[in-house]
C-alpha cells in the first residue's frame, strides 16, 4: 500500500505515507490495526520508511468489512459551496465517501477514476463525495485550479469526520448502503473503473428486493 506522510504542506523529501504517524512505534499500531491483510512484510516495509526514508512502492489497497459492532457514524459536513450534506438526506441512495487530502498522491491519482465511476453510475443513483482532509478552503481551491474534480468536496477542517469513518489513512473510502449503513472499508488507492471495484460496487447499486 502507498501512503503519503501527513503534513500541512507537501515535501517532496518525506517519505510517501498518507496520514500515518512518523514514529516506528506509530507505524506498527496502525498496521495492526488494518489486520492480517497487509501481512509481516509491510509492517517491516513502513517501520524502515519511517526510520529510513525509504523509497515509495507501489500503490495498492486493502479491503475489509465495516467495523462488526461499530455504530455508524455521525455525518453532516458542509461543501466549497457552503451545502450541507448529511447521512439522513443521502438515505435510499448508494454512497461513497472518499477521505483524501491534496498532499496525498494516491488520492489524487484515483480521483479520475472516482469521477467516471459516479458518471457511470448516476442513473442507479450513486452518490460520491470527497471529503477533504484538515486543508483550509484557499489551499482546496488552488489544487482544484490545478486539477478540476466535478466531485462535490466537502470540507472535514478538524478531521473529526476522518477520525469517526477510517483509521485516518489516505485515500480511504466507505461504501454506505442504501439504507445508509456502511458496508465496506477500502484502504488506500484503486482504480475504480477497474474488476477490483466492479466486486464492491455491483452489490451497492443493487436495489432491495420487494417482498
Amino acid at each position: 500500500m502507498r501512503w503519503m506522510e501527513k503534513a500541512a504542506l507537501p515535501d517532496p523529501t518525506a517519505t510517501r505515507l498518507c496520514g500515518l504517524p512518523t514514529s516506528r512505534r506509530g507505524l506498527l499500531g496502525v498496521v495492526a490495526s488494518l489486520g492480517s491483510a497487509i501481512g509481516a512484510a509491510a509492517i517491516g516495509n513502513l517501520g524502515a520508511a519511517a526510520s529510513a526514508r525509504a523509497q515509495p512502492v507501489r500503490p495498492a489497497h486493502v479491503v475489509r468489512p465495516w467495523p462488526a459492532g461499530k455504530p455508524t457514524p455521525a455525518f453532516a459536513l458542509s461543501d466549497t459551496e457552503g451545502k450541507t450534506w448529511t447521512l439522513e438526506a443521502l438515505q435510499g441512495k448508494p454512497l461513497l465517501l472518499n477521505f483524501w487530502a491534496s498532499w496525498c498522491e494516491p488520492c489524487r491519482t484515483e480521483m479520475p477514476s472516482l469521477e467516471l465511476l459516479a458518471t457511470r453510475h448516476e442513473r442507479a443513483g450513486l452518490v460520491v463525495l470527497a471529503v477533504n482532509y484538515q486543508e483550509a478552503l484557499p489551499a482546496i481551491r488552488r489544487f482544484l485550479d490545478v486539477q478540476p474534480v466535478s466531485l462535490p468536496i466537502l470540507l472535514d477542517p478538524d478531521g473529526a469526520a476522518a477520525a469517526a469513518w477510517t483509521p485516518r489513512v489516505f485515500p480511504a473510502t466507505v461504501l454506505v448502503d442504501r439504507r445508509g449503513v456502511p458496508r465496506v472499508q477500502v484502504l488506500g488507492g484503486l482504480d475504480w473503473l477497474g474488476a477490483d471495484a466492479r466486486v464492491l460496487i455491483e452489490p451497492l447499486l443493487a436495489r432491495p428486493k420487494v417482498a
